[in-house]
């Protein structure tokens, strides 16, 4: 699969072609042979500290663009152009709750292997047998249910694999989108025993479960994202209207 999505790190590293030369030049510390490059320019940090004065921080213009991007008043005003180029920041008049929001979706997002998993009825509280094949998983689907003569997926219910079936899951963890479909869905359909028919090579989540030592890590993981996406909502929801600052127009 190839991977079509551009990211931009908050520092990006540049090797040094003569480490034992003296180093003159770039704005970062020098770690076995790469400079850290800030990706967060001087003449950024100039315009924000224009606008909201001299205590604002390269650390705090980052936590403001990702908590910006996260606005769907601002994914819905520019949705045109952010189809087509590189997203464009504006100013707004407060930043404060955008660099708040920012910070703590960072947090979740990076930590999401960590927070805690969502309490969803059906998680085992007992094994039975060898744990790796207790909670092995070879693909996860949503129960299907019947409404007005047809089968439909209950996005609530989510079978995990033969013995555990995980139920409880809120509708508003699916309004936390990963592109084109919901984080959960997203898990879903990586977390499966998939063979790549050109290859032949069999790729198999499970594996990793014997590689960190958890034979449930799956199972946590599907839970945490349900906590993520509905912790993630909250803070989008909170953002405030977007209002462009003065200084936007100079």
């Amino acid at each position: 699969m190839i991977d079509t999505g551009l990211f931009i790190g908050r520092y990006r590293y540049e090797p040094i072609e003569d480490s034992g030369m003296l180093d003159l030049g770039g704005d970062g510390e020098v770690v076995n042979g790469y400079r850290r490059i800030d990706n967060i320019t001087d003449d950024a940090l100039k315009k924000f500290r224009a606008a909201y004065g001299n205590k604002i921080t390269k650390d705090d213009i980052f936590y403001y663009v990702y908590g910006l991007l996260h606005s769907p008043e601002y994914r819905k005003t520019y949705a045109a152009d952010l189809k087509k180029m590189l997203p464009r920041i504006p100013l707004v008049t407060d930043a404060k709750p955008f660099i708040n929001a920012g910070c703590k979706l960072a947090e979740l997002h990076l930590g999401y292997e960590t927070v805690k998993p969502y309490p969803l009825h059906g998680m085992p509280t007992a094994l039975v047998g060898d744990p790796y094949e207790f909670y092995r998983v070879e693909k996860m689907a949503f129960v299907k249910v019947r409404e007005d003569g047809k089968l439909v997926a209950d996005k609530s219910t989510i079978k995990y694999n033969p013995k555990i079936t995980l139920s409880g899951i809120p509708a508003d963890a699916y309004r936390y989108m990963l592109g084109s479909r919901s984080a959960i869905e997203w898990i879903i359909d990586r977390y499966q025993v998939k063979t790549d028919k050109a290859s032949g090579i069999t790729n198999d989540p499970n594996d990793w479960s014997k590689e960190v030592g958890n034979p449930h890590y799956i199972l946590d993981l599907l839970a945490r994202i349900v906590t993520v996406s509905i912790e993630t909502m909250k803070l989008v929801d909170a953002l405030p209207p977007l209002s462009i600052h003065p200084e936007q127009s100079r």
